[in-house]
């Protein structure tokens, strides 16, 4: 399997997007911010869509609609807006995604047409080298900024209030970080796909927090999980070809965090047991006091 190099595009590549996704996950949940992934990553469908429609760089258009979009969210910061307005927003970049769709196949004689499905679902098998090696290297960038800033950003994110009195700048961090979420959503979408690149940075990174309250084991807890949710996506999609990559690779995240959830459901049902006045011996003195 790894003699095969369209695999070791995909291994090099997810690795590195793993990494990130699981590290970028673990603060998108403390701080209330997955919804910020998934908001992304239909952004860098209809960006990449409208490049490719005027003639521009996919990559360009990625990076162009998610950095904006990420710098456009950050500017809001924690103010609250109405579903509603959530909602159709979403379903009018989805729409204009459809409207360069048909403008790159209909007016671009090299147009592709696979290009709406590769940004939507991903394609990390069809990665070439040069794809896979920016890859791994904005990812491994988008780490090391994020293990340079974890300590501020830990504490602006648990609190704000706190950490501004302090002189931390609580906004610009705040603004770093969305900056960080949407290069790698860039990056990421075209392997795991827009749509489903939620999954790979919210399934790992509530694993993490549900097994842990320690930040930085949570952290490692997330980046491995998701790392290794791609290594084993990979390697089943290889061995099952008709099993697409994405969803390998989001089934053993998503099941990852199912089975944690289980088990941690289950152990808080025993300790309610446990504590139970029939467990403790307190029944017939209950019984007596009513």
């Amino acid at each position: 399997m790894i003699s095969q190099p369209f695999m070791q595009h995909a291994f090099v590549a997810g690795t590195g997007i793993a990494l990130a996704a699981g590290l970028l996950g673990y603060f998108l949940v403390l701080r209330a911010q997955v919804f910020t992934t998934d908001a992304l990553g239909h952004v860098a469908y209809t960006g990449a869509l409208g490049a490719l429609a005027f003639g521009a760089s996919a990559r360009f258009g990625l990076y162009a609609a998610t950095v904006v979009v990420a710098l456009a969210l950050a500017a809001l910061g924690r103010a609250r807006v109405d579903d509603v307005v959530i909602g159709s927003t979403f379903a009018w970049v989805l729409g204009l995604g459809s409207l360069f769709l048909t403008l790159y196949t209909t007016n671009r004689s090299d147009a592709d047409g696979s290009a709406s499905i590769t940004f939507l679902f991903g394609s990390i098998f069809g990665l070439s080298a040069r794809d896979a090696t920016v890859s791994a290297l904005v990812c491994l960038v988008v780490v090391v900024i994020m293990l340079a800033m974890v300590r501020p950003l830990l504490f602006a994110s648990l609190d704000p209030a706190v950490a501004a009195a302090r002189g931390l700048p609580v906004r610009g961090l705040g603004l770093l970080f969305l900056l960080l979420v949407g290069v790698t959503t860039a990056e990421a979408t075209r392997a795991v796909g827009g749509l489903l690149i939620l999954g790979l940075v919210a399934a790992p990174a509530g694993m993490a927090h549900r097994l842990t309250t320690r930040p930085y084991t949570a952290m490692v807890l997330s980046a491995g999980a998701a790392t290794f949710a791609m290594w084993a996506g990979l390697v089943i999609s290889y061995e099952a070809p008709q099993v697409p990559p994405s969803f390998a690779i989001l089934a053993v995240a998503t099941a990852g965090y199912a089975l944690v959830a289980l088990v941690a459901a289950w152990g808080e049902r025993s300790a309610r047991v446990s504590r139970s006045p029939s467990r403790l011996g307190l029944g017939n003195e209950s019984g007596m006091l009513s």
